[in-house]
């Protein structure tokens, strides 16, 4: 299935360029990564699967970009991460989760609001199905995976589109 799945973009919504003040929004961001899967019905856990073994997984969301043969994914261990560990959530506990994230800020600028509707609250509306990674324990936490105040990701698969996208959304 890995071959199958091929990226089509990434963007990142760095709310510090939001800001009038960019202390203001610290190093809060969101990245999207999207890749597309052919037609053919498999379920949700070989996406999963096919997802975590794919090059764009490999991330470590501390600026090093994607590393193809990297060994860490967020703060975590990336042989840690497993299908099974992600929870089929609904999208009412997705913006939910989101917007108590980014309501830890005071206000949210009129343009970032409408950016993260666009690219991530009209993305989960869209989704068939939403899989969140909760916190995976001191065990799972790389090296220096602590440089991540907070660390939400969430895997959303369109099937009518043939798309899955990864939305992390974190402070560091």
């Amino acid at each position: 299935m890995n071959n199958r799945l091929a990226h089509e973009e990434s963007t990142l919504i760095n709310f510090r360029h939001y800001a009038p003040d960019p202390k203001e929004h610290g190093f809060r961001w969101v990245d999207i990564k999207q890749l597309r899967f052919s037609a053919e019905s498999v379920d949700d856990r070989e996406l999963l699967a096919a997802l975590i073994g794919h090059e764009q997984f490999r991330d470590d969301y501390a600026g090093g970009g994607v590393l193809p043969d990297g060994p860490r994914h967020g703060p975590y261990w990336l042989r840690l991460i497993t299908p099974a560990l992600y929870e089929s959530i609904g999208e009412e506990k997705a913006v939910q989760i989101l917007q108590n994230w980014s309501d830890l800020l005071r206000d949210v600028p009129t343009e970032l609001e409408a950016d993260l509707q666009q690219e991530v609250f009209a993305r989960l509306a869209a989704a068939d199905s939403i899989h969140y990674l909760g916190e995976l324990g001191d065990e799972a936490i790389h090296d220096w995976g602590r440089v991540h105040d907070y660390f939400h990701e969430f895997v959303l698969i369109d099937r009518s589109a043939g798309r899955i996208t990864l939305i992390v959304a974190a402070d560091d």
